[in-house]
């Protein structure tokens, strides 16, 4: 037999028989009412397919063996009508290569008669998870597709489809999430996309810098407190947990909280209850946590800045968020995106970058990532009085001093004084990358070394990215 899937949206699931033996065909509709299934039946395979295409069930079971075509035909013709249903294939003993066979065709499993009922229970159970699991996916693509819209998380280069891989993954489950990437990278898009692509979302998103408040005034956001719990509190207050229940915790900058902190943070992870400052009362309360951190935080633990225990616990799903500068190809959508969106906000018509504006944006470090590159945008738009931005309207420096300085000119490295020789050596080696658009291969050609020899520098600067397009590598 062939088990076909396809999802039923609401109702019980609805599974059609295909057998041309009617003892055998009436035997299993029987059994499968019992366990609680809707069931139809067909015997033989032109009418199951007929049925199959016109009735949409949830499971199609259908002998491999028949007369007037056989189970593997009828396999086929329901992978093209229906291609996201997995196969089961229920044979005799003789037929069991055949049925192997028809796995490698795309079948889910098969079952050998006669079948211990048993396993064809478990066996269909599994078979309608795992299309219930198709469709979700298929479902958060959709919405991962809605949600990265213009000024969102943009980008079609290797490093940013990964990170849509995997927060497609992560929204999908529960599960507590570590997000780390460089100050301005969009960690708190990433948790702000994934709270929006998960079953959470009608809940409320909370976010909370734990690097911007002292210990006292952190607890007491994250927790709440009672009247009178210090001096200043003069009335209840719900903390950060409560405001989040049914929805998203997003914990920024995690590593910076302190150690008694992180202790009593690990506790309501480990049993969902906490007690306000000052309070007698467990709370209970149902939360997605999702922290973030700019630190590295396997180094942040080794230093004693991170509890082992607490890592352990958020890391269940770590997801890193590239620099811009490793996703240069990512720029020309960036910039449209934020000429869109700040067209709204400012209630202006320019349509876009010129190509020199475009080349020189393209050919900056951006030790501000994202964040600095919109400020950059952001700041030519106001100064822009015509159509298209040009180079004029770019300031003249960039506004984070860390790292190379904006010099306007896109073959030209500024560097401040007291840089690191070793961190210059670095910065000229990624602007290099940045003027050939990532291409290692023209890169190492214009720095006069060999590709290897920048293979080995990326690779010992945590840099290196094997699905990166164009590597010539």
């Amino acid at each position: 037999m062939v088990i076909a899937l396809y999802r039923v949206m609401a109702g019980k699931p609805h599974i059609l028989i295909v057998d041309d033996e009617e003892d055998s065909r009436s035997a299993l509709q029987t059994v499968l009412e019992t366990w609680g299934y809707a069931t139809d039946v067909a015997s033989e395979g032109r009418e199951a397919l007929q049925k199959a295409t016109s009735l949409r069930p949830s499971l199609v079971i259908t002998d491999l063996v028949m007369p007037d075509m056989h189970g593997l035909s009828l396999l086929d013709a329901l992978q093209l009508e229906l291609p996201r249903v997995p196969v089961i294939i229920l044979t005799g003993r003789a037929s069991v290569d055949t049925a192997v066979g028809a796995m490698r065709q795309g079948a889910y499993d098969y079952l050998t008669k006669p079948a211990d009922p048993d396993r064809v229970r478990l066996l269909i159970e599994k078979a309608l998870d795992r299309a219930r699991t198709l469709d979700e996916i298929t479902i958060l693509r959709r919405r991962v597709k809605q949600v990265w819209g213009l000024g969102r998380l943009i980008g079609r280069s290797a490093p940013m489809q990964e990170v849509h891989r995997l927060i497609e993954q992560a929204a999908a489950t529960p599960a507590p999430v570590l997000i780390h990437g460089e100050t301005g990278t969009g960690k708190e898009l990433v948790a702000r996309t994934l709270h929006e692509l998960s079953a959470r979302a009608g809940g409320p998103f909370v976010a909370v810098n734990c690097a911007a408040m002292p210990e006292t005034l952190l607890e007491s956001e994250i927790f709440g407190h009672e009247r009178g719990a210090f001096t200043d509190a003069r009335e209840r207050r719900e903390g950060c947990f409560e405001l989040a229940h049914g929805g998203t915790l997003l914990l920024d900058e995690v590593a910076e909280m302190q150690p008694g902190t992180q202790a009593k943070f690990l506790r309501v992870l480990e049993g969902g209850s906490f007690r306000r400052l000052g309070g007698k009362t467990e709370i209970k309360v149902d939360v997605r946590v999702v922290a973030a951190t700019n630190k590295d935080p396997i180094a942040a633990m080794k230093d004693g800045a991170f509890r082992e225990d607490l890592y352990y616990r958020l890391n269940v799903f770590s997801l890193s968020v590239p620099p811009l500068r490793q996703r240069v190809e990512d720029i020309p959508l960036i910039v449209t995106g934020f000429i869109e969106e700040f067209n709204g906000k400012y209630d202006k018509r320019i349509t876009g970058v010129d190509d020199a504006t475009l080349k020189i944006l393209m050919s900056h470090a951006w030790p501000g990532n994202v964040r600095e590159l919109r400020n950059m945008v952001e700041r030519a738009f106001i100064g822009c009085e015509g159509d298209v931005i040009t180079p004029k309207v770019l300031p003249t420096t960039s506004p984070v001093t860390a790292g190379t300085a904006w010099t306007g000119d896109p073959d030209a490295l500024t560097v401040p004084i007291g840089l690191p020789l070793r961190e210059v050596g670095k910065q000229f080696v990624l602007r290099t990358l940045a003027v050939e658009s990532n291409n290692k291969t023209r890169a190492a050609d214009r720095l006069d070394i060999s590709t290897k020899t920048l293979h080995n520098m990326l690779q010992r600067w945590g840099l290196l990215h094997k699905t990166t397009s164009q590597s010539g590598l």
